[in-house]
């Protein structure tokens, strides 16, 4: 298990960094474009439409329902990722927690795993399959990053952070067969899946106005009965 604000020393494990362009002041946020984080990372692609149909949908309890449709439009006016995160993504999670108690969810904590790699910096929102909730414990599966107009802006920093989370797990000894990613402009939300190093992103979107879908993925991401 690793305290929220980590000390340790950063490693490179496993061969997705290898190779990779080492700089150095870089954190996940400069990956700003899918197709940079692609290369400098050494993925392979593939698109797949309904990757996560099968997922099935959950009903929301009344809370998180009430709680997005006075969120939902706040977080519209205000305009910000910041009111996106809290108002629209957040509520989903103690929704998660409630369905899937062995899981825990973290927001905003540092997760540096290679710095001289840019695998470092701030993850919005991070989903463990581990019960813990006073201090991050691997394996970590999901990450969720919400901006604030465009999708396309967020794939590439969800990306280096699922990487990251690899190479977390590979050096805990929990690594896992996938590991997930959404990116969200809170009424629109694509899901992501990595596996060893091809990355595969559904083609699908998901709209907030069917919360029990994106509940329904995210659940599945948690529990490990998504497609790997």
């Amino acid at each position: 298990a690793t305290p929220l604000l980590s000390n340790r020393p950063s490693v490179v494990i496993g061969p997705a960094c290898q190779g990779a362009r080492r700089v150095s002041g870089m954190d996940f946020s400069d990956f700003e474009r899918l197709g940079d984080a692609v290369k400098r990372l050494h993925l392979k692609t593939h698109d797949q439409a309904g990757l996560f149909a099968a997922c099935p949908e959950i009903t929301p309890s009344e809370h998180l329902e009430q709680a997005l449709r006075r969120g939902a439009p706040l977080a519209s006016a205000i305009g910000t990722e910041k009111a996106r995160s809290e108002l629209i993504v957040a509520p989903f999670l103690p929704e998660l927690k409630a369905l899937a108690p062995e899981t825990s969810f973290f927001s905003g904590i540092d997760f540096t795993v290679d710095v001289a790699s840019g695998l470092n910096g701030v993850c919005d929102f991070l989903i463990s399959r581990a019960p813990e909730q006073f201090m991050l414990s691997a394996p970590v599966v999901a990450l969720v990053e919400a901006k604030r107009d465009d999708i396309h802006e967020g794939l590439g920093q969800c990306v280096a952070e699922m990487v990251a989370a690899q190479l977390y797990n590979q050096r805990e000894g929990q690594s896992v067969a996938a590991v997930y990613g959404a990116v969200t402009t809170g009424s629109i939300w694509t899901f992501l899946r990595l596996t060893e190093m091809t990355l595969t992103i559904d083609l699908e979107e998901y709209m907030l106005a069917r919360p029990g879908r994106i509940l329904g993925v995210l659940l599945a991401m948690a529990t490990g009965s998504a497609p790997v």
